[in-house]
């Protein structure tokens, strides 16, 4: 295949304007700090780098189904309460995600993947069944980082039956482009065909779960 569109989380590198006038040990992160306002300003700001999914699993979020994620820790980094760098948007599910990190001890902030810094693409790859796993190929220590991710985020679990779900229908599509390949060797239409399929499927949540299955990067 061609190039197809990867989904990358771009920061604006300008803080929120409800960040700006807190600092950490002058103020503490609560319900009323920052202010509704403010925080509706930030999630402006998450929705433009997120696209309304989660973070970590790529699920949607909406009102009640989200929160502002510390990436690190403000019981372990309280330095960065209130540092843009450090805040993501992270989807509600219990024992996943943004959920799972506050829950799962200590563990060096380095060896979190870091999705507006690195590409989660180049250490993870999602199955057919709705697991993920680290890619083949990769360094011990980014083998290691790799599945650190994953356990910390727990995004091999509760998740799987969810994302097979959501994959059911673009298992199916797969399959009819393999198919077509097979009996169609001399003709290459269809690698265009699967590209567009792709660039249409790459804002819906778990998009890059059905781009690894579409373009079977499992296998």
């Amino acid at each position: 295949m061609g190039s197809v569109e990867v989904r990358h989380l771009d920061r604006q590198d300008d803080p929120p304007s409800g960040l700006r006038r807190y600092r950490h040990g002058q103020d503490a992160w609560s319900a009323t700090c920052p202010t509704q306002e403010e925080r509706r300003a930030i999630w402006l700001e998450l929705d433009l780098m997120q696209g309304s999914r989660c973070a970590y699993c790529e699920g949607p979020m909406g009102e009640g189904n989200r929160h502002i994620e510390h990436f690190r820790q403000r019981r372990s980094y309280p330095q960065g309460t209130f540092d843009w760098s450090n805040l993501f948007g992270s989807c509600n599910r219990a024992g996943t995600c943004g959920k799972a990190k506050d829950q799962c001890g200590t563990y060096p902030p380095g060896m979190l993947i870091k999705p507006d810094i690195e590409d989660p693409d180049a250490f993870l790859v999602f199955t057919p069944g709705g697991t993920v796993e680290p890619r083949a190929g990769l360094s011990v220590g980014d083998h290691l980082r790799a599945s650190e991710t994953i356990r910390i985020l727990a995004l091999d679990g509760a998740l799987n039956q969810i994302r097979r779900a959501e994959l059911c229908g673009y298992i199916q599509t797969m399959e009819y482009f393999v198919e077509y390949a097979e009996a169609f060797p001399d003709e290459e239409d269809w690698v265009e065909e699967l590209e567009r399929e792709v660039r249409e499927t790459a804002h819906l949540p778990y998009a890059t779960a059905i781009r690894h299955v579409l373009t079977r990067q499992s296998e």
